[in-house]
């Protein structure tokens, strides 16, 4: 199956050559056939079996020459930890969520159907998005088993939104929407050769989307393009009442992403490189320095090297802050949303996964449940004081810092390195990343394809500041048209080095 644009879907269904039940019964037969011959991707946890009824629906609209907009038509597959108020389950990938069925839409839902897009499939995740364990494998979760990495499907397709990122990479969807709390679109992304947005925090609404820190959390789209990600990012963002970091920032919200996407974007711009991220594999340094090479080609000013000194200071602050928020975050959606099978706190959770180890630990366990469910209160001192050096080692001292010395409009560094082997016995193999300055801090963060390693992907990633995915975007899409790196994956059961 062609892999279609959401800019090629409209062109053809405005011809007359394509229709939005036609293309959902498409991806719905790759889905099927991948489930039934192979390779089983386990990237899709359950799909709607709505999905045609709406499609027919939209279709019958368009002929009334009701158009709601861009995505009219468009099948996306969501993340399995976002409230979806039909008969898909949401269940962060957890058999102790098994059978909830959300009471109403989480924000970001509201507006991908109020655009006409077709809520496909569910996708897989990292159990609980990656925050149960201290030694962790990353896409498998106790509900949806181990989601496969499509370039080689022996090795870890990272996460936490794995399926979301595989969904694409395969073409099982023409877009799709992870989350993020500190690299789990970013990762994914990357490793899966697609391009991955980490907006600002206060960008998206978190509304309804099973969390992990109101610090932190944020939702993205994936897509194959810069341009379809920017395309998905319009319709996503907005102000919710009910996610007040939204309603603090409605200035710094721009309607339309697209309109920023120049093939000539990086014509003087100046982009420093965080050499802190580099020396983790030389071949994936050697895919880097290409990319800028290239982006000197093309006009950007290079400042190189400049350097995030607080990186490796900022890694306990983030993980205590992350430990606190996860119990509160945690208890007051089970508050709201709950109980969820008899469970309303994560101390119930505990208890449940214990009680049903066999299914729900057989690999790994639950440390960080445990970390977390002993810390106090968010009021206590201790947590206002580790997110406040946070937020000083992350933007003051950090990428502000860094941004201002060198008036850069964007840092550039590897996204991570390939994909390591799937190993249940120790867990996830870090390979490098940089993610977690930018999340920390709350700023977006882009990532684009940039070469391979014997197959494998290798992605680039760009940030800059608080709401700057304008200036992000126009870099990124003209290193992405000027490159065209990305392949199509082939789905090799492994890497055969030669």
């Amino acid at each position: 199956m062609r892999e279609y644009t959401i800019s090629e879907i409209h062109r053809k269904m405005e011809k007359g050559e394509l229709t939005a039940k036609k293309l959902t019964e498409m991806y719905l037969t790759r889905i099927r056939e991948f489930d039934k011959n192979g390779p089983k991707l386990n990237a899709v946890i359950e799909i709607n079996p709505e999905a045609l009824k709406i499609a027919e629906k939209l279709d019958e609209e368009r002929k009334s020459n009701k158009f709601r907009g861009i995505l009219h038509g468009i099948p996306v597959i969501i993340k399995d930890n976002i409230n979806t108020a039909d008969k898909m389950q949401t269940t962060a990938g957890s058999l102790a969520f098994e059978g909830h069925y959300a009471s109403e839409d989480a924000f970001i839902v509201k507006k991908l159907r109020d655009a006409g897009a077709i809520l496909l499939a569910k996708a897989n995740l990292s159990e609980w998005a990656n925050f149960r364990s201290t030694r962790s494998t990353s896409g498998w979760s106790s509900r949806g088993g181990q989601t496969l990495n499509p370039y080689s499907l022996d090795r870890n397709p990272c996460g936490s939104s794995s399926g979301s990122a595989v969904a694409v990479a395969a073409n099982l969807c023409s877009v799709a929407i992870g989350t993020e709390t500190d690299g789990s679109i970013i990762c994914p992304s990357q490793i899966n050769s697609i391009v991955g947005i980490k907006p600002t925090i206060g960008l998206v609404s978190r509304t309804g989307i099973i969390p992990i820190s109101h610090n932190q959390d944020t939702a993205g789209p994936m897509a194959r393009t810069v341009q379809d990600a920017a395309i998905l990012l319009s319709v996503i963002i907005g102000i919710d009442q009910d996610d007040p970091t939204t309603s603090q920032h409605k200035n710094d919200i721009t309607l339309d992403y697209t309109k920023f996407l120049d093939p000539d974007g990086l014509r003087g711009a100046r982009i420093g490189v965080a050499r802190n991220y580099f020396g983790n594999s030389d071949l994936v340094d050697k895919i880097i320095e290409e990319s800028i090479e290239k982006m000197k080609e093309l006009g950007a000013e290079i400042i190189d090297p400049i350097e995030i000194k607080t990186t490796n200071d900022l890694r306990d602050p983030e993980f205590q802050v992350l430990l606190y928020d996860f119990k509160h975050n945690l208890n007051e959606y089970l508050a709201k949303y709950g109980p969820i099978n008899l469970l309303r706190n994560i101390s119930d959770i505990i208890e449940f996964n214990n009680e049903h180890q066999e299914k729900v630990m057989p690999y790994f366990r639950q440390e960080l449940f445990n970390m977390a469910n002993e810390k106090g209160p968010i009021t206590s001192e201790e947590y206002k004081e580790t997110l406040e050096k946070c937020r000083l080692l992350s933007r003051d001292e950090g990428i502000d810092a860094v941004l201002k010395e060198y008036q850069l409009d964007a840092i550039i560094a590897p996204s991570g390195g390939a994909a390591w082997l799937i190993d249940y016995i120790n867990g996830d193999h870090s390979t490098g990343g940089s993610s977690s300055a930018a999340a920390v801090a709350g700023y977006p963060n882009i990532t684009v394809p940039a070469g391979y390693i014997y197959g494998l992907p290798v992605g680039i990633s760009f940030f800059s500041g608080a709401f700057q995915e304008p200036k992000l975007l126009k870099i990124a899409y003209a290193f992405e048209q000027a490159t065209q790196i990305r392949k199509s994956p082939e789905f090799l059961p492994k890497i055969e080095l030669k």
